[in-house]
């Protein structure tokens, strides 16, 4: 799927991290990529995470998956709401949904989580810490968008819903199919299906916080860590009072620490590692049999196309003489020359052709034959 009409650029510049935005059908021939029944089903399924919202009188029950067959028969005509995250690692057609979005850069996308509701359902209102993307896929929902929020926003006591307890709407629309509203991080939203039938696809997208930052980066710096590196002062002199600590102590102190996180080389090296980790990495992909080179020789002959695995994260960082980093799935590759024609082109969309030249590339197979190994792409041979 692919926008008919979307500035992109103006929306950039405009609302992306500033205001919401409402767009209407933008879409050449909008499709619901998915049917009720079949995220029913996901939701019944161990490892997809899954949670059911129901109106319970004036509040709001959780229950989280994976649910029973059984659950859906008894709701009956009570207001519910069913949410299901990364739908995209499941179901093709709702992947396809992440591609006209990624004027936002790769590693900045989370996943897609699909709603269903019944008339009258939704989650309350809430504000969440990342921009989001609402595509209405089938029937009808009433959105109202409140002002910014923050941490000091007072919520509603709940055990498993944070939700706003004074929600003032400033906007309001009822979107259709293949409409579209997007809400910037931290502004208060409100959704309510109105009538039966009512999808919406929440397009979620990353923004690690300095504190997130600062303590997976210190972690990774800290296991690194000789013991004996160590605070050392040679040139001690004795003090004037000797329960003061000094300022010059407290100079070497904290450029100990500093210089440890300043390598801006290293920094980088981690961050591709640690924001391409996939969203479940306790899931294991790897396949039963090692890869076989020659058979990825011969598939790569053969124009078998190399399919990315949906749950896999790719990104690459640029080096010197068009070298590249490849990190995937928390790994790192350095590539150069054909392995760096080929992770480029990784990066660039699920699927692709590799270039039969690359089938006489060592570089470029061993590149292959790593990825296939971990989980991260897969031959596409048919049935």
């Amino acid at each position: 799927m692919q926008f008919a009409h979307f500035d992109i650029d103006y929306f950039l510049r405009t609302h992306w991290q500033k205001t919401p935005a409402l767009i209407r059908n933008p879409w050449k021939d909008w499709r619901n990529p998915l049917e009720p029944d079949e995220l029913a089903g996901l939701a019944c399924e161990e490892g997809v995470e899954s949670r059911l919202i129901m109106a319970a009188g004036d509040r709001l029950a959780m229950e989280s998956g994976p649910l029973p067959e059984t659950r859906f028969g008894d709701l009956g005509r009570d207001r519910w709401t069913l949410l299901v995250q990364a739908v995209d690692q499941h179901v093709p057609d709702v992947a396809a949904l992440i591609a006209p979005f990624r004027f936002v850069p790769d590693w900045r996308i989370d996943d897609v989580m699909v709603s269903y509701a019944s008339d009258g359902g939704g989650v309350g209102a809430h504000f969440d810490q990342y921009d989001v993307f609402l595509v209405q896929g089938l029937g009808r929902r009433r959105w109202r968008v409140g002002p910014r929020c923050d941490s000091a926003t007072p919520l509603l006591p709940h055990d498993d819903l944070r939700l706003i307890a004074d929600f003032h709407a400033t906007d309001e629309w009822v979107l259709e199919p293949g409409d579209i509203l997007y809400v910037p991080p931290c502004f208060a939203h409100d959704g309510v299906a109105v009538g039966d039938d009512c999808m919406t696809y929440s397009i979620g997208f990353r923004a690690p916080s300095r504190a997130e930052l600062v303590e997976h980066w210190s972690e990774h710096l800290v296991d690194a860590m000789p013991d004996e590196d160590r605070y050392a002062d040679p040139d001690l002199v004795r003090q004037d009072h000797p329960g003061e600590i000094a300022a010059s102590a407290i100079d070497r102190l904290h450029g100990l620490v500093l210089e440890a996180l300043s390598d801006r080389a290293t920094f980088a090296r981690w961050f591709g590692a640690y924001s391409s980790q996939p969203k479940y990495a306790d899931t294991d992909w790897q396949p039963e049999e090692p890869a076989d080179v020659n058979m990825a020789r011969a598939l790569i002959a053969a124009q078998v196309p190399l399919c990315r695995n949906p749950a896999s994260r790719f990104a690459f960082m640029a080096q010197a003489d068009d070298a590249v980093t490849l990190f995937v799935d928390g790994q790192s590759f350095d590539c150069v020359g054909d392995g760096a024609l080929l992770a480029r082109a990784l990066c660039g969309r699920g699927d692709l052709m590799v270039d039969p030249a690359l089938a006489g590339s060592d570089t470029a197979l061993t590149l292959i034959a790593a990825l296939i190994d971990q989980g991260s792409v897969a031959f596409d041979e048919g049935e």
